[in-house]
């Protein structure tokens, strides 16, 4: 009794240490909270810098001045008129917006070949079924045009192929309230007298709601939205009911052989293999491989080329399966074994157990583990590209064996370009990125608490 008492501290020793471990706490807590601090304050500079560039005033100069195409305003035109204002002026440059837009046979083909072969689904005349796109004259291309593009779509087509409008000189958010009169009397001067100043919000819904164009004045994001929207997805969809079933399966009812141990350890590896390897991969099988499937050929599509939004999303199933996998485990084995037992004990069998008991209690820790996969490939780029994504696309991705491009890239592509015009759309698609991340994790984040209070 007396060795055990003369190991224990005494009082001056005890409050000794109490301080020495709470100093060390504190110092801590305050590294902790200055490293918060300082990532939050270099976040809201980011955010600044990007919306400082998002927004300004610019010099625009158009290559054709609208009056002369039409008394009325382009934008109160109807589509026969914008269509034939396209003919009119572009001539047999017209027909490419038909074969870039509408066509579904292979480029080379596009001229040899009936427009109801080349056009599929579009809207034809009677008589222009049969012939290819040179046979047909001027007034029928109009109405084609005018029966399978929106007022908004030819109207874009004006503006971005004959107005061409362009930024002459830009400024940023900050000098242009800050340094006004100088920048109007720059525009006063005869370098510009016929060009117009105007304020240019880069982040609007024109700019949300076109899509990509060679004239940084005209481009939008809805082509890459799009194909974000449905790279996503498809990708949840596959990667989520495998990555939870994985876990389970490996969780509740795998043994302990070294087949399940190799599994678990290359489980956890693959977690961080670089993204471009799976992209390398998704090349390899989605691609080539299962171009038969990838491709749409299975279901009479012409087009027999791999590089599809289906490659792509279960390239990137395969990239967060991983993630999904050990986040679901970590849920599941979090779940307390009481409630296994007391589940057993009532009877139930182990996949009642499982999908009535042990899955409910996990679901807001297996949600969490789809966030961070998620958020990891909303940014994805690398992959991708690898896999066949087009850095221009004028054409929206429609279904999972269409074309594609996706956010990210769309930016890297602007950032390319030599006009520095194009650094301030890729600015305003940065601050889109942003909102649709933050509002994926957000409605994930809502379900998952809505699962949580759920079970208490």
């Amino acid at each position: 009794m007396s060795a055990q008492t003369n190991r224990l501290p005494n009082e001056q020793e005890f409050q000794r240490g109490l301080r020495s471990r709470q100093a060390r706490g504190t110092l801590w807590s305050r590294l902790f909270f200055a490293a918060n601090f300082f990532g939050l304050f270099m976040l809201i500079i980011l955010v600044l810098h990007i919306l400082n560039q998002s927004f300004g005033l610019v010099i625009i100069r158009n290559n054709v001045e609208p009056a002369t195409l039409s008394e009325t305003p382009l934008e109160d035109l109807n589509r026969e008129q914008l269509a034939r204002i396209l003919v009119s002026n572009l001539g047999n440059a017209s027909r490419a917006i038909l074969r870039d837009s509408l066509s579904i046979v292979p480029v080379e083909q596009f001229t040899t070949v009936p427009l109801d072969e080349a056009l599929g689904d579009a809207v034809l005349p009677p008589g222009a079924r049969s012939q290819t796109i040179g046979q047909v004259d001027n007034e029928i291309l109009i109405s084609i045009l005018a029966a399978n593009f929106s007022q908004d779509d030819l109207y874009a087509f004006v503006v971005d192929r004959i107005v061409q409008p362009r930024v002459e000189r830009s400024w940023r958010l900050l000098d242009s309230i800050f340094s006004r009169s100088e920048i109007e009397a720059v525009a006063a001067t005869e370098e510009f007298a016929n060009d117009r100043l105007e304020f240019r919000a880069w982040l609007n819904l024109d700019f949300i709601t076109s899509s990509a164009s060679s004239s940084a004045t005209t481009t939008g994001l809805r082509t890459a939205l799009l194909g974000s929207f449905w790279i996503i997805g498809i990708t949840i969809l596959v990667a989520f009911p495998l990555g939870v079933a994985a876990a389970i399966y490996l969780e509740e009812y795998a043994t302990d052989n070294w087949v399940n141990r190799l599994i678990e350890i290359n489980l956890r590896n693959l977690a961080a293999v670089p993204s471009i390897i799976y992209g390398m991969l998704g090349l390899a099988v989605f691609v080539r491989i299962l171009v038969y499937l990838t491709s749409g050929r299975f279901t009479g599509l012409n087009d027999t080329n791999g590089r599809t939004v289906l490659s792509a999303a279960f390239t990137l199933a395969l990239l967060i399966l991983p993630v999904i996998i050990v986040n679901a485990r970590e849920a599941i084995r979090a779940v307390p074994p009481s409630i296994r037992e007391a589940s057993f004990g009532l009877g139930a069998t182990r996949w009642q157990t499982v999908s009535r008991q042990v899955l409910p209690a996990a679901v807001p820790g297996i949600l969490t583990g789809v966030i961070l996969a998620m958020s990891r490939a909303v940014g994805e780029t690398a992959p991708l590209i690898v896999v066949g994504a087009s850095t221009f696309l004028g054409t929206d991705p429609n279904g999972p064996f269409s074309k594609f491009t996706v956010v990210p890239i769309q930016i890297f592509q602007w950032t390319s370009e030599a006009q520095p015009e194009f650094k301030l759309a890729a600015a305003a698609a940065i601050i889109v990125l942003l909102v649709l991340m933050l509002t994926l994790n957000a409605t994930a984040i809502i379900i998952r608490n809505r699962f949580s209070r759920r079970l208490f």
